[in-house]
C-alpha cells in the first residue's frame, strides 16, 4: 500500500467541489472520511485567564487534519506536563474541505502508465482546513506567569504544521 500522497498535491487553496450534506441528494461526495481531530477545546474551560497567546498562519494554505492533530497532541502534552490543567487550549480551524485522489497504476507489474480520465472527480481520502494568512490556528489561555512557557511550546508545535507560523500574544 502506497500511503498518503505528498502534501504538495493539496497545498494550494482551490474552490471546493466537494459538497458534503446531510441530505444525500444534495451531496456530491457519498462518503466523507472521519475527522482525526479528537478535541477542539482542552484544559480548564470554565476559568477566566489573564493572557491569550495565538499561533497564527503566515501563509494562505491548506492543512490536513492529521497534521493539525499531531500538533495539538504535542502542544497539549507539553502544557499538561508543566501546567497540569491550568490552561485552555483551543483549536481554531475546522477541516471541512474533502481531499480527493484519482488513483493511477505505475511501477512494477504495470506494463504501461495509466493516463486516467480528464477532469476525474476522484475518491475521498482525507480532510483539510483552508487557512488564510494571519488566521489563528491555536489559542492558549493562561495566567501571565506562564506566558513565556506557552510561547516556547507553541513554537515547538508549529514544526508539525506544513507552513510558516508565528506566535502572537494578544492580551
Amino acid at each position: 500500500m502506497a500511503g498518503l500522497r505528498p502534501f504538495s498535491c493539496y497545498r494550494k487553496i482551490k474552490r471546493a467541489y466537494t459538497r458534503k450534506s446531510k441530505y444525500r441528494s444534495k451531496s456530491y461526495i457519498r462518503a466523507v472520511p472521519v475527522n482525526k481531530i479528537v478535541k477542539f477545546d482542552q484544559g480548564d474551560l470554565r476559568k477566566e485567564f489573564e493572557s491569550k497567546i495565538d499561533l497564527i498562519s503566515k501563509e494562505k494554505m491548506q492543512v490536513r487534519h492529521n497534521a493539525l492533530e499531531s500538533a495539538r497532541q504535542l502542544i497539549n502534552r507539553k502544557l499538561s506536563g508543566r501546567l497540569g490543567s491550568n490552561y485552555h487550549l483551543q483549536l481554531r480551524v475546522v477541516p471541512h474541505h474533502v481531499l480527493r485522489e484519482n488513483k493511477m497504476i505505475t511501477g512494477a507489474g504495470a506494463d504501461r502508465m495509466q493516463t486516467g480520465m480528464q477532469k476525474a472527480f476522484g475518491k475521498a481520502i482525507g480532510l483539510a482546513a483552508q487557512v488564510k494568512s494571519g488566521q489563528p490556528i491555536f489559542s492558549v489561555f493562561v495566567d501571565k506567569k506562564d506566558a513565556e512557557f506557552v510561547k516556547s511550546t507553541l513554537k515547538a508545535g508549529f514544526y508539525k504544521l506544513p507552513f510558516k507560523c508565528g506566535v502572537v500574544q494578544v492580551k
